[in-house]
């Protein structure tokens, strides 16, 4: 990272979702460093460099069916009888040029031999004693032409792609059995707080169990990072800042923390990234969310992200996980938006981007944005129960049902 320490600081005192997430982006730069890794490895990581088929595909006209191989010109109507000349599986060769009158068996895949124009689906053939009886069709008639897909030297995947199945698929095919990628992102993690304990101890009077770190630590995995789970580490600003210059100190590329953001006498946080770097708290118009802190440990970028696990997560989705896509070198596509219909009353301020949970259901044979009836940011079963968010911009006031309100799926969301 080559930016100067004060790369968060927000360009004005409020800001919009879009102006935040942009300043965000624009604070961070790709991982430089490249992997070479087998096609079976390949999956999930961010391709490094633009990829140019190296064969053509096809390489030769073939068949796209089983059935008889002919010269166009020899179908009369309503139907011919022809001699059938010879038989062409897949990976075989006919060894010389199609004879005139002629049917020949081909097999799907098979290439088309020389004088060949046409293919007649086995199912409309009539076999009769060595020879077949074949209808009028089209000439070019189940004929896969050299090249359908691609050629030697066209670009079949641009760099900054994630990689996904059909994309190794169509990478062996053009000639590649290893690929230039991204190394993966290393990114530190740790809760903060005197009250969180782990999951599966004893629950004491007034504790309560960590379970951000185990949701981020998932959705860092699924964006194909390498997560540094650093535990819980206490509210106290030595064990922070000494836990944040290990993190810094052992070369990963972010460092993302839950809780101990706000500026309570026990939130510590704030001190020890000072201590180390820069902190800057950033207003931003949007619910669930605040507190949000942005920062550098030395020259690591540094995201504190709220306790409440709701807030926790949506943040992450939508500011964290657009930031670690870009350090990972990745070209994200926008996240789709699916406008429908609320089919709910909520009472909103302009000015502000807000996230409620929620899923689609069937209204009368139409799909309707139905929200989680409690918007409590530590409520997480509102995420379980649902399979989206419903997005209201901050030009929105409250909603009635029959507004048109903004889907975000989660498939989209915890998708690459």
């Amino acid at each position: 990272m080559s930016q100067s320490c004060d790369a968060f600081s927000p360009p004005k005192p409020m800001l919009s979702f879009e102006e935040g997430a942009s300043a965000l982006l624009a604070a961070v730069t790709p991982i430089e460093a490249i992997e070479t890794v087998p096609l079976f490895d390949a999956p999930g990581r961010v391709l490094a460099e633009t990829l140019i088929a190296r064969r053509t595909v096809p390489p030769a006209d073939n068949s796209a069916v089983d059935g008889y191989a002919v010269r166009a010109a020899d179908l009369v109507a309503p139907e011919v009888r022809l001699p059938i000349g010879g038989r062409i599986a897949a990976g075989q060769m006919l060894g010389r040029p199609t004879r005139s009158g002629e049917a020949l068996r081909i097999f799907t895949g098979a290439p088309i031999p020389e004088g060949a124009d046409t293919v007649i689906l086995q199912e409309n053939a009539r076999l009769e004693e060595g020879s077949v009886w074949l209808p009028v069709v089209e000439k070019g008639a189940n004929v896969r032409p050299a090249a359908e897909d691609f050629r030697q030297g066209d670009v079949i995947l641009t760099a900054g792609k994630r990689l996904l199945p059909q994309d190794v698929g169509h990478a062996s095919s053009a000639g590649y059995s290893v690929l230039p990628v991204r190394r993966r992102p290393r990114v530190a993690l740790f809760a903060t707080g005197d009250e969180v304990r782990e999951p599966g101890g004893p629950v004491e009077p007034g504790t309560i169990v960590n379970s951000n770190s185990y949701v981020l630590h998932a959705l860092l995995r699924r964006l194909g990072c390498e997560p540094l789970y650093l535990g819980i580490i206490k509210d106290r600003e030595d064990l922070l800042r000494d836990a944040l210059a290990k993190a810094a100190d052992d070369g990963v590329d972010a460092i993302l923390t839950t809780g101990g953001v706000s500026v309570g006498e026990e939130d510590h946080v704030k001190a020890a990234v000072e201590a180390l770097g820069s902190l800057h708290f950033w207003r931003i118009a949007i619910r669930p969310g605040r507190p949000l802190a942005f920062g550098r440990i030395g020259a690591v970028p540094f995201i504190g992200l709220p306790g409440n696990p709701v807030a926790a997560m949506v943040t992450f989705l939508m500011f964290a996980r657009p930031m670690l896509q870009k350090i990972a070198g990745c070209c994200p596509a926008p996240i789709q938006r699916y406008p429908v219909a609320a089919d709910f009353d909520f009472a909103k301020k302009a000015g502000r981007r807000e996230w409620l949970r929620g899923h689609l259901a069937d209204q009368d044979g139409r799909l309707v944005a139905r929200r989680f009836p409690n918007e409590g940011s530590g409520i997480f079963t509102s995420m379980v129960a649902s399979s989206g968010l419903i997005e209201l911009t901050e030009e929105m006031g409250s909603v009635k049902p029959g507004d048109i309100v903004d889907y975000l799926p989660f498939s989209e969301l915890l998708g690459v």
